[in-house]
């Protein structure tokens, strides 16, 4: 049976997107009806597209600064939305997205509003681009949203890169590290094994180990490779689900070292969006949701939504980010200043700006304090190894030269 992708609206008006094997697409907008959701659209997936994200199309997040950059001077320019589209598309080198902004030119062109071409393109265009994008168009400040989004979208890469650069080396180093090891234990030291076998006597404790743990590795070597392997995957499985997600991101926020490095970019991620939500004219309802779902932490998202069914209720932002205790003391009364004296958009600004500050003197620290500590485990580890490798030398050199 054919595979459909549909977009539908509850009750609550909340949006809901799913795919669905079915008889026909007749089928699915009367199953959708039943459940009594508003369907929005509904598309047949290609025989043979890959489920789960893999392989669909991918932008670098560069390419869409520079089409929302781009795409800002010409409106700004007075060039119709349709002629600027056609004019991105013929000069755009990447093919993958020269063929998105050819397909978003012809929904355009058939009737469809930016935002809603932008919409059908989800792999591309994120809930947030397009809600922005949305906001653009009703104010009439299509122009100054598009350069403000291509401004959030640079500072969000330069975050993630940091973060990215500062994880990079210790994790080069650990892998490393763990070749070498394995390379020492499995290659090297069996050599070693058949000089002391001929030498006779009793070798020394760290040695007796060492060839014991040599040997062990290399007869089950390929069933602990397999055992790996296996719990990686279940281990990803786990992840999938919200339970596995949610005790993560937790567990990522509590690391040594790491974890308030995560706290203050997921602090600054949260506030940033949230500023520019706000700062374009999105209700702080739908701002909400939408950082919820790109908050990249379970506990943020959870935090986020608590937020919106307390405003809601008639209540306030800061109480339920306060309650999660995600956010130092300081930002959750930052942010109730800011909600009482109707500067909450300045305030989501400033606490953006300061833990974006400490992102980058974090990365400095964890670079500096990162590099001894693994440098200190690497020598200790291979140190270790040569060490019991040439006790039995020792020991030998002493026996054979008494006097020594």
């Amino acid at each position: 049976m054919p595979t459909f992708t549909y977009v539908v609206k509850d009750k609550a008006g909340h949006t809901r997107s799913g795919t669905l094997e079915t008889a026909s697409k007749t089928a699915l907008v009367e199953e959708l009806w039943k459940q009594d959701l508003l369907v929005i659209s509904v598309e047949e997936r290609p025989s043979g597209q890959p489920l789960f994200g893999i392989g669909q199309p991918r932008v670098a997040i560069q390419q869409l600064v520079i089409f929302s950059r781009q795409l800002a001077t010409m409106v700004a320019s007075g060039i119709p939305i349709v002629g600027s589209l056609d004019v991105l598309s013929e000069q755009m080198e990447d093919r993958t997205f020269r063929r998105i902004l050819r397909t978003i030119l012809g929904q355009v062109q058939a009737g469809a509003s930016l935002s809603e071409a932008l919409a059908k393109q989800t792999p591309v265009f994120s809930e947030f681009f397009v809600n922005m994008v949305k906001a653009g168009e009703s104010s009439g400040r299509l122009d100054e949203i598009l350069d403000r989004l291509a401004g959030y979208m640079e500072k969000a890469d330069m975050l993630r890169n940091k973060v990215r650069a500062s994880l990079f080396y210790p994790a080069l180093v650990c892998i490393l590290a763990f070749s070498i090891t394995t390379f020492l234990v499995v290659v090297v030291v069996p050599k070693f094994q058949g000089i002391f076998t001929s030498l006779g006597g009793t070798l020394p404790m760290p040695t007796q180990i060492l060839l014991a743990a040599s040997a062990l590795l290399r007869k089950y070597f390929l069933l602990m490779v397999a055992a790996g392997i296996a719990m990686l995957v279940a281990f990803r499985a786990f992840l999938t689900t919200p339970v596995g997600q949610l005790w993560f991101d937790r567990l990522k926020l509590q690391l040594p070292l790491i974890g308030p490095l995560l706290q203050k970019v997921a602090i600054a991620r949260f506030t940033r969006t949230l500023a520019t939500l706000s700062k374009s004219g999105v209700p702080i309802l739908t701002s909400l949701e939408i950082v919820a779902k790109t908050a990249g932490n379970r506990l943020i998202e959870h935090a986020a939504l608590a937020a919106r069914s307390s405003i809601r209720e008639g209540a306030n932002i800061a109480d339920p980010l306060a309650k999660s205790r995600v956010f130092p003391p300081m930002v959750t009364r930052m942010i109730s200043v800011g909600e009482k004296t109707g500067e909450l958009e300045r305030m989501l600004s400033k606490i953006s700006e300061f833990y974006e500050n400490e992102v980058d003197t974090a990365v400095a620290a964890l670079t500096s304090l990162i590099e001894p500590i693994i440098i200190a485990v690497l020598g200790l580890i291979i140190g270790s190894i040569v060490i019991a490798l040439f006790l039995p030398i020792f020991k030998i050199s002493q026996l054979v030269t008494p006097g020594y």
